[in-house]
């Protein structure tokens, strides 16, 4: 008899506990249309005070997901060997594919050189930046134009003393947070 007792008690007290869990979760608080909005604009605008400090410093990488001509014939990239650095006083640009050849050994060309030049201009309303800024390598002079939204996304332009543009279409990282490998430079 004692034992049906001290199992029904268990019964009980595990039902009990079920019922208070269930009642718990069903009093979470619902966010109304404004608090959300609300909440999705400070979300955004935290983004764009990190976007804004990593520009300050110097010190980010656009990883390239997409590649373009001057013509819009884009095509998709590896990003940990398509990228911008831009690291205090230096800058990098690179392309590169699965095939290591190139002079550059991950299959396209580097130029790494000094920066020169940087501008930044804040859009405050969009919650986007736009810079400009030269880099000198051995292998030429490269002007960058580049565009970047609240959510990291980010396009740059590049020309040279050459015709043509070459477009980079990805995200703004960055240098610590990046996956990017770096080849040789291309002379």
């Amino acid at each position: 008899m004692k034992v049906s007792i001290l199992n029904l008690k268990k019964w009980f007290l595990a039902i009990g506990l079920l019922f208070i869990s269930v009642y718990s979760n069903s009093q979470d608080v619902k966010l109304s249309r404004e608090e959300k909005k609300e909440a999705k604009r400070d979300k955004e605008f935290y983004s764009f005070q990190v976007i804004d400090s990593m520009l300050k410093n110097k010190n980010f990488v656009l990883e390239a997901d997409y590649l373009e001509n001057q013509y819009g014939n884009r095509i998709p990239v590896l990003s940990s060997v398509n990228f911008i650095m831009v690291d205090s006083l230096r800058a990098v640009l690179q392309t590169g594919s699965n095939s290591l050849y190139g002079s550059n050994g991950v299959g396209g060309t580097t130029a790494e050189g000094s920066l020169s030049s940087m501008k930044i201009t804040k859009d405050i309303k969009n919650l986007s930046f736009f810079l400009r800024f030269t880099v000198n390598s051995e292998i030429g002079v490269y002007d960058v134009s580049m565009t970047i939204d609240k959510n990291k996304q980010a396009r740059a332009t590049i020309s040279g003393l050459t015709p043509g543009k070459l477009i980079y279409v990805g995200r703004i990282q960055t240098i610590y947070n990046s996956g990017v490998y770096k080849g040789r430079n291309s002379i």
